[in-house]
């Protein structure tokens, strides 16, 4: 099935779960797409069979707290921040649910977490203004970068290059070979007073990169050259002066953005045109955190205190047929 218009408008909520008791901070799929893992506010990680549509687990980091997990590229471990104690990433295997290693370094809190598409390297970015590249096989930075905001910071779908989110004003692209020797280039975005970026990431087929603000803004920018190429906003009551980290996403072909809202639906534009194609009803009772498209099968999750599995209906779709 390919995703088009009428795909997108059928997308309906098939699943809610209501394994948690505060706000989901992040969910990631493991590279195969059958498993789902979220890590929460209450201190909880929570692992779903995404072929079956159950939580198949939950772990406690009652000690750490748990926030930005990811996994690697083995379905059964992970890496998370920390919220309590300290700053150190720490590396998990939910095997045994004991740690492998632990990441040692950000003196302040941890904000961007994102794993090598390629390999066992990964990159951090945190509150003390600083961006670390590490592996997965060594407790050592393998390397260290000052920066002067908070960052936020992706691979591309290659792993070699990384670009970074800086003080809400830039973008710079890293070679990871060579990024001690700065940046090779640099994009300046519009910049507005008192907000932060909240996210950045490169769709699927390295042409576009998605960044987002505490402002409910997001933009499009061309990942070659830094044109803006699309500005989607909507997602936030003109009436909000909260600044908050809503959940937004690239679609697997690359040629549409999702984003999560401040009332709890999901809305979806088309890259090339910018037109808005779908709002979809998502009754979460409040503000849509993580969003998430299934890298593997037809299906989207999102988040805010509860998660929800949409998938397209497929009744539907063969009526309009």
């Amino acid at each position: 099935m390919k995703l088009d218009e009428k795909v997108w408008r059928s997308f309906q909520i098939s699943k809610v779960f209501r394994e948690n008791t505060n706000r989901i901070n992040a969910m990631d799929y493991s590279s195969s797409g059958e498993l789902l893992i979220t890590s929460s506010d209450d201190d909880s990680i929570v692992i779903y069979d995404c072929e079956e549509g159950k939580s198949k687990r939950t772990l406690l980091s009652k000690k750490y707290g748990v926030s930005l997990i990811r996994y690697t590229h083995a379905p059964n471990t992970v890496l998370h921040s920390s919220t309590k104690l300290d700053d150190t990433i720490r590396y998990l295997s939910l095997h045994d649910n004991k740690y492998l290693r632990y990441f040692k370094g950000h003196q302040k809190r941890v904000v961007s977490l994102c794993m090598s598409p390629i390999d066992d390297t990964f990159i951090s970015g945190g509150l003390d203004k600083s961006i670390r590249v590490w592996d997965l096989r060594s407790p050592n930075c393998a390397g260290l970068m000052h920066v002067t905001g908070r960052p936020v910071a992706a691979f591309d779908n290659e792993g070699l290059i990384f670009a970074a989110g800086i003080d809400t004003e830039y973008v710079k692209l890293y070679d990871l070979r060579s990024f001690d020797r700065g940046p090779f280039s640099t994009f300046k975005i519009p910049y507005e007073r008192g907000t932060e970026l909240t996210g950045l990431s490169f769709s699927p087929d390295g042409r576009h990169i998605l960044v987002s603000t505490s402002n409910g803004v997001l933009r499009v920018l061309h990942a070659f050259n830094g044109q803006i190429i699309q500005t989607f906003t909507g997602i936030m009551s003109e009436r909000s002066d909260k600044a908050m980290h809503l959940g937004s996403c690239f679609s697997p072909d690359s040629n549409y953005v999702i984003a999560g809202s401040q009332d709890g639906h999901l809305h979806i534009w088309a890259v090339d045109t910018g037109n808005k194609i779908a709002v979809l009803e998502g009754n979460h009772p409040s503000p849509i955190g993580c969003v998430a498209f299934n890298p593997k099968y037809m299906m989207l999750a999102s988040s805010c205190t509860n998660a929800a599995f949409w998938i397209p209906n497929l009744e539907e779709l063969q009526v309009q047929s």
